[in-house]
């Protein structure tokens, strides 16, 4: 999710989705609460005046309380333009004042003001082909996953795909049935999870940051000319970058979003 600090492109681009114009405030409803880890929640939102997004973007929430004070946060979406409520997945931040307020306090039936969409560089749609090669840390799978519900709903022409997902646990995990059912129904898309903390009795799978030697081995070799997306701590994200052009990949092909200093 994106979070304070995050250097973004602030650009909205015109598809036939969603069209350039000034970004206004406006009241969306909670309509369903869902909890994806012990500190992760997913808020889908109806929206009066939505008029679409792409895969990737963001939007900024401002809450405001009865005195008049006001904070603001960016958070990406995670829904696809193909559902008709809008998705955030919103992770607790020790101290985060929006975070906690939206984790602890919101519920279904709650308003608060959404503006965006946000941004025209993270984004990828089915038209710009593939194979797509994402790589994640955290919460940062969160705009990654509006990619991969786009492409499990536009079932023509579906680009092959691979998710690298860094998770400090199994129940840290986000997304992981849906996930794992995605990849269960879809021979084309590989889901590989990697656990850096804690790793279940029986786990099988990696066990350790996602270094070189990991995408070397889970990426489709460089002269695939893969679409590359990248997002998570800064730290994660600019080692990831540093050894996929080590490895070869063409640095013009790999996107990254990045979360920065946060006060939640």
């Amino acid at each position: 999710m994106a979070t304070p600090g995050k250097n973004r492109d602030m650009t909205v681009i015109e598809t036939s989705a969603v069209s350039v114009r000034r970004l206004e405030w406006q009241r969306a409803e909670v309509r369903k609460i869902m909890v994806e880890t012990p500190r992760v929640k997913s808020f889908l939102l109806h929206l009066p005046s939505w008029l679409g997004h792409l895969p990737g973007q963001h939007v900024d929430i401002r809450l405001t309380a009865e005195d008049g004070y006001q904070a603001q946060r960016s958070y990406s979406i995670a829904s696809p333009p193909e559902d008709k409520l809008l998705t955030l997945t919103v992770e607790r931040v020790e101290n985060g004042e929006v975070s906690q307020y939206l984790i602890d306090d919101v519920r279904v039936g709650d308003q608060f003001e959404v503006r965006g969409p946000i941004g025209g560089y993270f984004v990828w749609t089915t038209s710009m082909g593939g194979p797509l090669c994402l790589a994640a840390a955290g919460s940062g799978v969160v705009p990654l996953m509006a990619m991969l519900r786009h492409r499990c709903r536009r079932r023509k022409n579906r680009a092959p795909a691979l998710l690298l997902y860094s998770s400090r646990s199994l129940e840290d995990v986000i997304y992981r049935d849906e996930l794992d059912s995605m990849a269960h129904r879809d021979s084309d898309l590989h889901v590989v999870n990697t656990l850096t903390r804690q790793q279940p009795e029986g786990w099988i799978g990696y066990r350790r940051r996602i270094d070189k030697e990991l995408l070397a081995e889970a990426f489709v070799p460089p002269e695939w000319n893969p679409n590359i997306f990248v997002c998570g701590p800064t730290p994660f994200v600019e080692n990831v970058s540093r050894f996929l052009v080590e490895l070869g990949y063409d640095s013009l092909t790999i996107k990254t979003e990045r979360f920065g200093p946060s006060g939640g």
